[in-house]
C-alpha cells in the first residue's frame, strides 16, 4: 500500500454560468497538480456552473451543459491524476448538488449532497433534491469520504463514511464570508475530526457573486483538531497537500500556515473584493459615486479606488445652496487623496426648473420632505445620465443605518447598480474609514496612507437638504440607533427586549416602525456586500404590506 498521499487543493474563483470559463481554470489547477504528481487535484462544491446559481441550475438546458462539461473534462484528464470537481447531476427525473470524480477519462464517482440547507443566503431544497447517505470513494488504494459543504456540519454523513471505510475526509465547499464564520468553521470541522478521528480537508472557493463573498480560508486538520495546513482568506491559491500513512491512519504533513486577519480587515476586504467581482463578472470596467463630503461617499469612493484603480473612478459632487463650503472642501480633499476624477456639476438651475414646473400644482403649499426629495432625486438623475453616457456603473453609498429605517430616497441617493456598505451600520463606517486611514495592503489598488481626512469622519453627519440639517433632526443619535437595530434586525429581538437593553420604549417602537415602513425601499434597492448573517436581501424577507406591530 501506498505510504503517501498528495492531493492539490485549488481555492479558486468560478463565475456563475461561465461554465466554459470555469472548465478552463479547473484544467488549469488539475495540470499543476499533475506537475506536482498528485494523486488527486480538488476543487470546491459547484465550481463548474459557480455558486450559488440560485434557480438557475433548475434550468434543463444549463445542468444539461454542465454535466456535458463534466463528461468533456473527464475525457481531456484521462491522463493524470484524479480530479474531483462540483456540478449539477440530474438522473431519475431529479437534480442533484453533486461532487464529481473524474479518472480515467470518465465520471467514476459521484456524491450526492444529502443536506440541503434551507436558510440565509441559501435555498437548496427549492432547487436540488436531497442524495442518499452514501459511502467513500477510492482513489489508487485509499478510500476518501466526501460530504458535501452542509453535509460536512452534520455528524450522520461523516460518520457514516468513516463507519464505511473513509480514511480522510476531504469537504468542499461553497461557504459564504460573514463577520466571524471562520470560528464557527472551526469549531464544526474540529468536531468532525473529533468524532471520526480522521484528518479533516476544509476547502472553499473564494470571489464574489452578487451580494456574497467566498472568502476561501481552506484548511486542513488532523485528528484531535490541530491545524496541519491554513491557506488564505479571499485569494486564489493552489496548496499541494500531502498525507502520510502512520500505524494510527492518515495524517496531513504540516505545510502553510497563512495570517488570518482580524475582522477590520476582512470586512474592508469583502467589500473590496465584492465590487471587484461584482463589476467584473457583469462586464463594467469603471464607475462613479456622488462624493458629498460625507463619511458614507468617502468610504465607498476609497473601496471603488482600491477594487479598481482611481484611474476607473470618477467622482461628482453636485452641490446645491445647502452644501456647506466645509463639505465642498472636504469632498475635494477626498478625491484628490485617491487620485479620482473629480467632476463639480452643480444642480441649482435643475432644481429651480422643476420647482418652476411643479408650482403651480403645488401653489399654496407649505415647502416639505418633498423639495428635499427633489434635489436627491435631481442628483440620482444627473449621475444615472452620466452612468449612461460614460458606461461606467453607478456605485449607491447608504449605510445600513439608513438603509434600515429608510433614511434614504428611492429613485435619487438610492439610485445605482451596486452598494458596498449596504450591510455596514453607521457606526461601523466611522470606523471603517479609520481603519483604512491608518492601514494598506497589496491588495489594496488606492494610495497608502490618509485617504480620509479627519473632518469628513468626526463632523456631525447632514444630508444637507434644508439649512442647518443634521440627521440627527430625523433619527436617534446613530451609536443609539445602531444598537436598537442590532437588537430589531440583527437579533430579530422585540420591543421589550430594547427596553431591557435600557432603551426608551418610544423610541424603540419608532425605530420598529420605520424599519417596516421602509420595506419596499429595500425592495427595490441596489444589491450590496454582505457582511453579516442578518443582511438585507435573502437573509432577511419580510413582506412589504405589512400592518403588524411588537405589542410588547
Amino acid at each position: 500500500m501506498a505510504d503517501r498521499f498528495r492531493i492539490t487543493l485549488a481555492q479558486l474563483n468560478p463565475t456563475v454560468g461561465d461554465i466554459e470559463g470555469n472548465v478552463a481554470k479547473a484544467r488549469a489547477a488539475w495540470e499543476k497538480g499533475k506537475e506536482a504528481g498528485a494523486q488527486l487535484v480538488a476543487l470546491p462544491e459547484m465550481f463548474l456552473t459557480g455558486y450559488n446559481t440560485q434557480d438557475l441550475v433548475m434550468k434543463p438546458a444549463f445542468h444539461h451543459a454542465a454535466m456535458a462539461a463534466a463528461e468533456q473534462l473527464a475525457l481531456d484528464c484521462a491522463d493524470g491524476p484524479a480530479l474531483a470537481v462540483g456540478a449539477p447531476w440530474a438522473e431519475g427525473g431529479k437534480l442533484y448538488n453533486a461532487y464529481l470524480i473524474l479518472k480515467e477519462g470518465r465520471i467514476a464517482s459521484r456524491v450526492l449532497k444529502h443536506h440541503l440547507p434551507n436558510e440565509t443566503v441559501f435555498d437548496e431544497v427549492r432547487v436540488f433534491d436531497a442524495g442518499p447517505l452514501g459511502g467513500p470513494y477510492a482513489i489508487d488504494d485509499t478510500r476518501i469520504g466526501s460530504p458535501v459543504c452542509e453535509d460536512g456540519w452534520h455528524e450522520d454523513v461523516a460518520e457514516t463514511l468513516a463507519e464505511t471505510g473513509a480514511e480522510f475526509l476531504l469537504i468542499p465547499n461553497g461557504s459564504p464570508y460573514f463577520r466571524g464564520k471562520m470560528e464557527v468553521r472551526y469549531n464544526m470541522m474540529v468536531a468532525r475530526c473529533i468524532e471520526t478521528e480522521l484528518p479533516v480537508i476544509y476547502l472553499n472557493m473564494v470571489g464574489g457573486q452578487d451580494d456574497q463573498v467566498f472568502d476561501g480560508g481552506s484548511f486542513v486538520l488532523n485528528p484531535g483538531g490541530a491545524l496541519a495546513v491554513q491557506m488564505p482568506v479571499f485569494d486564489e491559491a493552489i496548496t499541494q497537500l500531502d498525507l502520510e500513512r502512520t500505524p494510527e491512519g492518515w495524517r496531513a504533513v504540516d505545510g502553510e500556515k497563512a495570517h488570518l486577519p482580524d475582522e477590520w480587515e476582512q470586512d474592508y476586504r469583502a467589500m473590496v473584493e465584492s465590487l471587484r467581482d461584482y463589476m467584473r463578472k457583469t462586464g463594467f470596467k469603471k464607475a462613479l459615486l456622488g462624493l458629498s463630503g460625507g463619511v458614507d461617499s468617502a468610504i465607498v469612493a476609497a473601496i471603488a479606488v482600491d477594487a479598481i484603480g482611481a484611474e476607473n473612478v470618477r467622482c461628482v459632487m453636485l452641490p446645491s445652496e445647502y452644501t456647506s463650503p466645509e463639505s465642498l472642501a472636504d469632498a475635494e480633499a477626498v478625491a484628490k487623496a485617491l487620485g479620482v476624477r473629480y467632476d463639480y456639476v452643480p444642480i441649482s438651475e435643475g432644481r429651480a426648473a422643476i420647482t418652476n414646473t411643479l408650482a403651480p400644482l403645488f401653489e399654496g403649499r407649505d415647502e416639505d420632505l418633498t423639495e428635499e426629495n427633489i434635489q436627491s432625486r435631481l442628483r440620482g438623475l444627473l449621475l444615472m445620465a452620466m452612468s449612461n453616457k460614460f458606461g461606467e456603473m453607478l456605485l449607491t453609498t447608504g449605510n445600513k443605518s439608513e438603509v434600515a429605517v429608510g433614511y434614504a430616497t428611492i429613485y435619487g441617493d438610492m439610485n445605482g447598480g451596486y452598494n458596498p456598505i449596504k450591510d455596514l451600520y453607521k457606526t461601523r463606517v466611522f470606523e471603517t474609514c479609520r481603519w483604512r486611514n491608518a492601514n494598506h495592503r497589496p491588495w489594496m489598488m488606492g494610495p497608502e496612507g490618509e485617504v480620509i481626512r479627519p473632518n469628513v469622519i468626526d463632523k456631525p453627519p447632514s444630508a444637507e437638504l434644508r439649512e442647518d440639517q443634521k440627521d440627527s433632526d430625523s433619527l436617534p443619535d446613530y451609536p443609539e440607533l445602531d444598537a436598537l437595530l442590532t437588537i430589531l434586525v440583527d437579533e430579530e429581538g422585540s420591543i421589550a427586549d430594547c427596553v431591557a437593553a435600557g432603551f426608551d420604549r418610544d423610541v424603540a417602537i419608532r425605530v420598529e416602525h420605520l424599519i417596516y415602513i421602509s420595506e419596499y425601499k429595500r425592495f427595490q434597492s441596489a444589491p450590496g456586500t454582505r457582511l453579516t448573517p442578518r443582511a438585507f436581501w435573502l437573509d432577511r424577507r419580510y413582506p412589504i404590506a405589512n400592518r403588524w406591530r411588537d405589542p410588547s
